[in-house]
Order: C-alpha cells, then sequence, then structure tokens
C-alpha cells in the first residue's frame, strides 16, 4: 500500500506513535509518506519505503498567523496525487482530520478518486483541545466525515462519545511498543555516572505540561530521600521546567536531579532505572509508561484516564488517585526497601508490555486499512 501518515512531528505520544508505526509499515514493504512541517524525530533511520514531505507555510504581512491548514491540506493533495496514495491516516483531530477533509475533497473534485482518511485519537486532542467551543464544530464534523475512527484507549473511546456527538464507531487500536527496542541490559558505566555511589533510579519523562504534574515527581523525590539515597532523572523539557527546578531548590532536592532536556535514545535511560513516576492528571494511554515497562521499569502512576489498562496495581507497579503524593511515595519507599519485590514486579511490567508489542498492533492496522483502502486500488 502508499499510505499518507499525517502527524506532530515532536517528542508528544501522537507523534511517536505515528512515526514508529510508519516505520514499521515500512519495513513490511509498505510506501509511506510522512507529512508534517519538519522532520519527525523519531524518523531516525534511512529506509527505501520512507518519504518526507515537509508542509512549507508562506508568509505574508496580511497574516498575523500563517494559514498551516491550509498549506497542509494542499500538500496533502499535493501527494495524493503525485505518488498516488491509496489512503491517508492522519494522527491527532487538530487540525488533521479537517485539513484530510479538505485534501480528499480537492482530489474528489479533481479526480474523482474518493481517498479514503482514517483519523486517529490521541488524547488531549478530545480531552482538551478538542473540547474548546472555538474548535469543537470543527473537530466532530471532521471525525464524523473520517471514513474510519480509532482511539488509543477504551478510556478515551469514551470520552470521546461522552464529549462530541460522533456518529461513527471508534475503534481501539491501542498504543504500542517496540519491546526489542527497549529490553536493553544496563550499562555499567552510564549507571555509574548517574548513580556513583549505588542510589535507587528514579526517572520521569513528559513535554513538562501542567497536565503532566511535574511537581509531584519533585515531592516524590523529597519523600523518597528521606529514607534512602536516591537519583531523578527528568527527561524533557517544557513550561513547567523552571517551577521544578525552584521547587527542587526549596526541597533540598536539585543536587539529587539531573534534567536531561529531551533525548531520542531512551531506551539506554530507562535500562538503568528503577522506577518510572507518571503522576498527570489525565494520560489517554501512556505511551512513556508502557516504554518504561518494556525496559523492565516498574511505574508509580495516578489512576487517571487510560493508565489503569496498562498499569495493573500492585502487578506491574502502583496507581494513586491524582495529586496524591503521599501514596505515591509509600509506594515507591516499600518498594525500593524491598529488592525482591522489586524485581518481581520489573519482570510482570515487562510481560505487561508484550502484550502491546509492536508485532502484534501494527497488522491492526494493516486490517483496518486494507477494509477501507477498497474504495481506491490499492496494491
Amino acid at each position: 500500500m502508499r499510505i499518507g501518515i499525517v502527524c506532530y512531528p515532536t517528542f508528544g505520544g501522537s507523534g511517536v506513535l505515528a512515526t514508529e508505526l510508519g516505520k514499521a509499515l515500512a519495513d513490511k514493504g509498505h510506501k509511506v509518506h510522512f507529512i508534517t512541517y519538519q522532520q519527525p524525530v523519531r524518523l531516525n533511520v534511512f529506509n527505501t519505503n520512507i518519504f518526507y514531505h515537509e508542509v512549507r507555510v508562506p508568509t505574508y504581512p496580511l497574516f498575523d498567523y500563517p494559514p498551516y491548514e491550509v498549506a497542509l491540506a494542499s500538500t496533502m493533495v499535493d501527494v495524493i496525487m503525485n505518488y498516488d496514495l491509496d489512503l491517508l491516516h492522519v494522527h491527532y483531530a487538530i487540525p488533521h482530520a479537517s485539513a484530510a477533509y479538505m485534501a480528499k475533497q480537492i482530489v474528489l473534485n479533481k479526480t474523482g478518486r474518493n481517498v479514503p482518511v482514517i483519523t486517529t485519537l490521541h488524547g488531549t486532542d478530545i480531552t482538551l483541545v478538542g473540547r474548546d467551543k472555538t474548535y469543537e464544530p470543527v473537530v466532530t464534523f471532521s471525525i464524523n466525515e473520517s471514513d474510519a475512527i480509532t482511539a488509543v484507549s477504551e478510556n478515551l473511546k469514551t470520552e470521546t462519545y461522552k464529549s462530541f456527538a460522533i456518529k461513527k464507531e471508534i475503534e481501539v487500536i491501542t498504543n504500542f511498543v517496540d519491546v526489542s527496542r527497549f529490553n536493553k541490559k544496563p550499562i555499567d558505566a552510564f549507571k555509574k555516572v548517574i548513580a556513583p555511589n549505588g542510589e535507587k533510579v528514579l526517572i520521569h519523562a513528559s513535554n513538562f505540561r501542567k497536565v503532566k504534574r511535574v511537581g509531584d515527581v519533585v515531592k516524590v523525590l523529597a519523600e523518597v530521600k528521606k529514607y534512602m539515597p536516591a537519583k531523578l532523572l527528568m527527561v524533557g523539557d517544557g513550561p513547567e521546567r523552571p517551577m521544578a527546578e525552584e521547587l527542587a531548590r526549596e526541597l533540598g532536592v536539585i543536587d539529587s536531579i539531573s534534567f536531561v532536556g529531551k533525548q531520542e535514545q531512551m531506551e539506554e535511560i530507562l535500562a538503568v532505572s528503577d522506577i518510572f513516576l507518571l503522576p498527570s492528571e489525565y494520560e489517554s494511554f501512556g505511551l512513556a509508561a508502557l516504554e518504561a515497562m518494556a525496559a523492565r521499569v516498574v511505574v508509580i502512576s495516578t489512576n487517571a484516564g487510560g493508565l489503569s489498562e496498562i498499569n495493573i496495581q500492585g502487578e506491574t507497579g502502583f496507581l494513586a488517585n491524582v495529586g496524591d503524593v503521599a501514596a505515591m511515595s509509600d509506594f515507591a519507599i516499600a518498594l525500593l526497601k524491598n529488592e525482591e519485590r522489586l524485581e518481581i514486579m520489573k519482570e510482570k511490567a515487562y510481560k505487561k508490555a508484550l502484550e502491546f508489542d509492536i508485532k502484534n498492533i501494527v497488522p491492526q492496522y494493516e486490517k483496518l486499512y486494507n477494509r477501507y483502502c477498497r474504495m481506491t486500488p490499492c496494491i
């Protein structure tokens, strides 16, 4: 098949999922065309089946805000017609689904071809941005006009039906992880750099937005350090980082935290970690947590959104209510004090991650593509 994938190219879960999906499809022989405003961060391999098309947005004095959606739709039309795409798979509703609808209508008008559009919902496009009254009518219309709709968790499917007047079936195809990539042995020299005196290693990775509650991560570390030596790796960057750094200074733990910024080789960092902290207000699925589990890292998270679908209480990790730093701290301290239980739960986390291995999930997308690809000749 010739597949167009539209996504955000950043470190966020939707962009990561879309990029890894495209790479896996290319490995299976499909021609995959990425359409976005810059090369996705995870698109770091050469494959003759992968193509990248940059969306260029002209700037004119007339526009205070350049019309990205129009430029995106025009690029989609160009790629569809010049590369004879069989379908478009757009990730994140805003503005990709609406731009895809526009592109589909233009191609239909020009050639008579009805190019299928599959929209995958990822989370904040539904639970946060999409609910804004400014966007809601367009989001609802664009989703309903998609030929197929998928959500990355049962929770997100429920939230979508609750928030929007969706008339079509939403299929759940969960996020996935390449377990073989994350199943790595820790590099001793690297671990000694992070924890030179054998400290326990906590880790958090996100885009540091308010919804991630990175202050709670710092507070958990402060509580853990009252009982044992520990280090915290803060992976990523975003608007809440200055707050987290200031809080760490106030609590006297700044010397035990490494803010390492955005990282592409997460497998090496996770391999030397013991506990992954994810105190988010909401996670539609929790891809970062799943990657941690694939690396045999126990997850302590909130029970918000779809996290309970992957993180099983007392088996793969622990769940607490949003903002309950005391509970998360207690879970972490008890686990880090019990090395035997920690190792058992690491193995259970890994086994749970195997259920979401890329080899199990990508065929579900291929099956979906084949069902809707009948609307246009497929190879």
